[in-house]
């Protein structure tokens, strides 16, 4: 491709590809190191501009396209850009066989996409087998029966380690900060997936109670994710010696969403539900912690997405802490300059 205007040079003014006020007119956060493709239309000083990135962006809500086509086109010029430049970065010499299992280890979806593949076999493999116990003829019924509920269970096993992968692959998506229109439900879950183990291991049963579809918000979705991790993993501290579930929920109410971590565990005094949320606060005195996720999360709710966190909570009796975040509106800025 060959660049025939550019946001930086000398006048005419109407040939500059002006992100800047174009962003503004719509609304759109300003995220330092991002590159735009643009185009100018015939009506004077009207510009069409899409990001640079190697993801499509999300569908539009309802189904309904309000994108004109030179929006769709830009698009999909910019996705092109943006793999060419990554499969490019791929072409570097072999590296030494230790710094290759260095580079292989900062690479989660590489790791999740290779262990993948014998899953996939294992569970087609068991899916014959199963067809072929169902076909047997000589085989005792009870005897069956019994060895169909063990496969099933194997089956069960194979499913959630492909959930287990496919979250870490989500995770690792959304490693760089960045801004951007990302669907706030698969977070949640993706998140929810990955904690399940560690709270487990804590004799701590993580469920999600996840009603909404899918909800939309503007931002960078690894923030969300540490502000869901920083919620579950209080709230399984405070219920391991209870050994009582933490549920995790998200739905949505009008135009905001609402997120919730409650648990049944020690409780969090009165005096103290304010000081929860001040820099090196902790409760746990022999626990390791830095005293800071909490405030963490309430910078993020905050800060990024213009959202509150707010705790309920009782000694002995547990806590429910519920983050709401207001959904921003969906491409009604972009609609309204097409026209």
């Amino acid at each position: 491709m060959v660049p025939v205007l550019t946001s930086v040079g000398d006048p005419p003014y109407h040939a500059i590809l002006d992100v800047d006020a174009t962003l503004r007119r719509w609304g759109t956060p300003i995220v330092r190191g991002k590159r735009w493709l643009g185009c100018h239309l015939d009506d004077p000083g009207m510009w069409v501009i899409a990001p640079v990135r190697v993801r499509s962006a999300a569908p539009p809500p309802g189904g309904i396209e309000r994108r004109r086509g030179e929006r769709l086109t830009l698009e999909l010029a910019a996705l092109c850009l943006a793999l060419i430049d990554r499969v490019s970065a791929t072409h570097r010499p072999r590296l030494p066989e230790p710094d290759a299992l260095v580079e292989l280890t900062r690479q989660p979806s590489v790791i999740a996409h290779e262990v993948a593949n014998p899953l996939t076999a294992a569970s087609v493999s068991l899916e014959l087998c199963a067809d072929s116990v169902r076909a047997a003829g000589q085989v005792d019924p009870p005897f069956r029966a019994q060895l169909l509920e063990e496969l099933a269970h194997v089956a069960a096993g194979i499913e959630h380690a492909f959930a287990f992968l496919r979250s870490v692959q989500d995770r690792a998506r959304a490693a760089p900060a960045r801004s951007e229109r990302f669907d706030a439900t698969q977070v949640v879950r993706s998140c929810v997936t990955l904690e399940r183990p560690l709270a487990r291991k804590s004799g701590v049963a993580l469920h999600d109670e996840i009603s909404a579809a899918s909800v939309f918000l503007q931002g960078d979705p690894n923030r969300l994710y540490q502000v869901v991790t920083n919620l579950i993993r209080n709230a399984v501290a405070a219920s391991g010696g209870h050994k009582t579930p933490v549920v995790v929920g998200l739905d949505r109410r009008d135009d905001v969403v609402r997120l919730t971590v409650q648990d049944q565990g020690i409780g969090i005094a009165a005096e103290h539900l304010e000081q929860i949320f001040q820099p090196g606060f902790t409760m746990w005195d022999f626990r390791p912690g830095s005293g800071t996720g909490l405030t963490v999360v309430r910078h993020i709710c905050q800060e990024m997405f213009g959202g509150e966190v707010h705790v309920k909570s009782a000694v002995g009796l547990g806590s429910i802490f519920t983050a709401t975040f207001p959904i921003p509106p969906q491409r009604s800025a972009f609609a309204e300059a097409s026209r």
